[in-house]
C-alpha cells in the first residue's frame, strides 16, 4: 500500500528484561491487533469504549497493540486525567480475552513525576513498564514528563518483545538489537505531516536489526495535528506483513520465530555489528 521505505543502524547497555511468558501457543506464531484508533480528546471513558468495539469485532489475538497516550491523546499543555481507570481496563480486557494488551499512558511515578508509559499487561494481569526515554521536545513533552532511563524487553509466547514509544523511533542507537529481542513494538502519536519520516524509520529499524516492527499509530484529529495511520507489522526483511487502510480499525497479522531464526542463521550481519557502551 505505501511504498515509501530504506534503512540505517546502532543500540544500548541498560535495560529491563520481563519474564513472564505464557509459551501456550509459541509453535503457532503470535496473532497480533494493532488497535488504530480515533482518540477523544482528555476522555478516557470514551477511548475505553472506542477500543473495546474494535476489539470486540476484531479476531482472536495474542496480543493488542493500542496507540501512544490511548486513553487522553497526546497532552503535553498540562497534567492529563488519571490513568488508574485506564490500566484497570487494560487489565480486565487482558484477563477477559485471554491475550496481552499494551498500551502507553501519562502516569505519576514513585516521586511524583509524571512519565509517558507504555504497560505491557500478559493475560493473567501482570503489568510490565517502559517509560518513554526521548521525549519530544518540539511539542513540550520534556518540559512536564520526565524521561525514562532503561528499556524494557518482555518475554511473551517465546518471543522476546522491546517496548518503544513514538519519538523513540528515530534514535536507533537506543533501539539497536544486542541479540537480545525478536519483535520491536511502538505506539505512537505520529502525525500526518511527518508520516514519510515513520514510514521510512520504521522499515529501517525492522532491517537493520533483523527483527519484527510491530507499529501502532492513531488517526484523527487533536488541537495541534492530523493523524492518517499507518499502523503496520513488518518482517526483518523489511516487508509489510499488515498494514491499514487510514481509519479507524483494526490492523491483523502473525509474527513467527521459527522464519526470524532461519533468516538471522543464513544471514548473520548482526555478528558483525560493533560493540559499544551507551552512556544514560
Amino acid at each position: 500500500m505505501h511504498n515509501r521505505f530504506y534503512a540505517i543502524i546502532f543500540a544500548t547497555e541498560s535495560r529491563h528484561t520481563a519474564t513472564t511468558d505464557f509459551t501456550l501457543k509459541a509453535t503457532e506464531g503470535m496473532k497480533i491487533n494493532i488497535l488504530q484508533t480515533n482518540i477523544h480528546w482528555g476522555n478516557p471513558v470514551d477511548n475505553m469504549l472506542s477500543a473495546e468495539r474494535l476489539m470486540d469485532s476484531a479476531p482472536e489475538a495474542d496480543l493488542c497493540v493500542l496507540p501512544e497516550m490511548w486513553n487522553t491523546g497526546f497532552m503535553t499543555d498540562g497534567r492529563p486525567p488519571r490513568h488508574d481507570e485506564a490500566l484497570e481496563w487494560m487489565i480486565a480486557q487482558a484477563r477477559q480475552r485471554r491475550c496481552a494488551v499494551c498500551g502507553s499512558m501519562a502516569v505519576t511515578d514513585d516521586d511524583n513525576q509524571l512519565c509517558n508509559r507504555l504497560h505491557f499487561v500478559w493475560p493473567d494481569g501482570s503489568v510490565a513498564c517502559y517509560d518513554k526515554r526521548h521525549l519530544f521536545s518540539y511539542g513540550g513533552e520534556d518540559k512536564l514528563f520526565h524521561k525514562g532511563t532503561e528499556r524494557t524487553i518482555v518475554s511473551f509466547q517465546g518471543m522476546r518483545l522491546l517496548l518503544a514509544v513514538c519519538y523513540d523511533l528515530r534514535f536507533p542507537v537506543w533501539l539497536r538489537n544486542r541479540g537480545d529481542y525478536d519483535a520491536m513494538v511502538i505506539v505512537a502519536n505520529w502525525p500526518e505531516s511527518r508520516r514519510r519520516v515513520w514510514d521510512v524509520l520504521l522499515q529501517a529499524r525492522a532491517l537493520e536489526n533483523q527483527c519484527y516492527v510491530v507499529a501502532a499509530n492513531r488517526v484523527g484529529n487533536d488541537p495541534t495535528s492530523h493523524y492518517s495511520g499507518g499502523s503496520y507489522i513488518i518482517d526483518a526483511k523489511g516487508r509489510l506483513l499488515a498494514s491499514d487502510n487510514g481509519s479507524e480499525e483494526v490492523v491483523s497479522g502473525l509474527i513467527e520465530q521459527e522464519p526470524l531464526a532461519m533468516f538471522r542463521e543464513k544471514f548473520p550481519v548482526m555478528r558483525d555489528g560493533d560493540d559499544f557502551k551507551l552512556n544514560i
